[in-house]
């Protein structure tokens, strides 16, 4: 492991053990966990499926806000390695999806549709509590390699125990009703993330990457900045021109 890589997730794993602060934001720290899995574990991409504490499951953050790879963690909630993940409370590596078309029809013609050749699926527990799972692909057919899988348990790990963490300060109807909003959050951040690709022509990613840096560099929770836009009270030229002015500084 080169020593850029090293410091690159010793940086990882401080940012995800970091969530007793003031003002935490949940959503931001799982695209965090998603981002930097996708980086360091030699994936092409990876996403957080959490639980709703209800028996429901949802996807609610990826490494890209790709159309085709959202459909695809969809997908993994009705079949597929996620489930399997959870079931049986081990990680289920995956590393020809050709060969599992006729247990996860569904699931495996999604996958190789986006171009995604092998699968991989990271419980999120501790001890008996599980609230999800961390998801790995890639486009080449080819297992997760040893060094790696062992990372993606150490992520999930670390990641799960500062969710739990953070929340045992509360009370668990509180983790209930948190995890909830969560979920709804997402649904609103795809809303806001249509309003400014529609107004900018943006990508879907594009718009993303505008919603998270505006959040961050006005200090504010990435799920209020689009709950903001999406009901009016922000107007998507603000955020039109925020990314316009960091675009000019980029260039100076």
């Amino acid at each position: 492991m080169s020593n850029e890589r090293e410091q690159r997730l010793a940086q990882t794993f401080v940012a995800l053990s970091d969530t007793l602060v003031d003002d935490f934001d949940v959503l931001d720290f799982l695209c965090l966990l998603a981002e930097r899995s996708a980086e360091l574990l030699d994936v092409t991409a990876a996403g957080v499926i959490l639980s709703d504490q209800r028996g429901g499951w949802h996807p609610t953050a990826a490494s890209s806000e790709d159309a085709q790879l959202l459909e695809l963690f969809t997908a993994q909630t009705r079949e597929g390695p996620f489930l399997e993940c959870l079931r049986s409370g081990a990680p289920v590596a995956i590393p020809d999806l050709s060969a599992e078309s006729e247990r996860w029809p569904h699931f495996t013609e999604t996958a190789l549709a986006a171009g995604f050749h092998a699968a991989y699926a990271v419980p999120m527990r501790l001890r008996r509590e599980s609230i999800g799972a961390l998801t790995l692909l890639n486009t080449e057919a080819v297992g997760v390699d040893e060094t790696s899988t062992q990372l993606g348990q150490a992520l999930a790990d670390v990641a799960t125990v500062g969710l739990l963490h953070q929340r045992s300060v509360q009370r668990n109807e509180v983790l209930h009703e948190q995890l909830q909003a969560t979920l709804h959050h997402r649904t609103v951040i795809e809303q806001a993330k249509g309003v400014l690709a529609e107004h900018g022509g943006l990508t879907m990613q594009q718009a993303f990457e505008l919603l998270r840096g505006y959040a961050r560099t006005n200090g504010q929770h990435l799920s209020h900045i689009a709950c903001s836009l999406a009901d009016g009270t922000i107007n998507p030229a603000d955020l039109l021109a925020h990314h316009a002015f960091v675009g000019l500084q980029r260039q100076e």
